[in-house]
């Protein structure tokens, strides 16, 4: 299973992949915050980036969980938390043809997009958002497309 774009069905998910997304998605934010922390503080802001699957929905909630978490938590010291939720980008993802019939826009995102909204939200203009989470892959998050 990749790690960045792999799918399975309910039925299917391997349990040890949901541990190993765990590790691979969590456990690095946590780090990266206690890391970033010190710096953070005088800058008063961070971003994290998460992924929507069948296998990544605990990860991707617990890092939605983190945001707010965070955010009420250094709401008082000027911080604002954000995520990121990207979208399977180009050049190739295992499972694209299935994955772009539920999408709007009928793509996949570019690696310059999913940079582009952490930069905004890493920017002065994004001061007063904090506790959300952008969903950044096409569309998809609103449903299926019309066939």
């Amino acid at each position: 299973m990749s790690a960045t774009c792999g799918q399975q069905a309910l039925g299917d998910v391997d349990l040890d992949a949901p541990d190993a997304i765990l590790r691979l998605n969590l456990h690095p934010a946590i780090r990266a915050v206690q890391a970033a922390l010190p710096r953070m503080r005088a800058n008063g802001q961070l971003t994290v980036g998460i992924a929507e699957r069948t296998a990544f929905m605990r990860p991707q909630r617990g890092l939605v969980s983190f945001a707010r978490t965070w955010a009420l938590e250094l709401a008082q010291t000027g911080i604002t938390v954000n995520a990121v939720a990207p979208g399977p980008t180009e050049p190739n993802c295992e499972g694209e043809y299935q994955y772009l019939t539920g999408v709007p826009m009928h793509r996949l995102g570019r690696p310059d997009e999913i940079a582009a909204a952490i930069q905004f939200l890493l920017s002065e203009d994004a001061g007063f958002i904090t506790g959300q989470t952008l969903f950044v892959y096409c569309g998809a998050s609103i449903g299926k497309a019309l066939l």
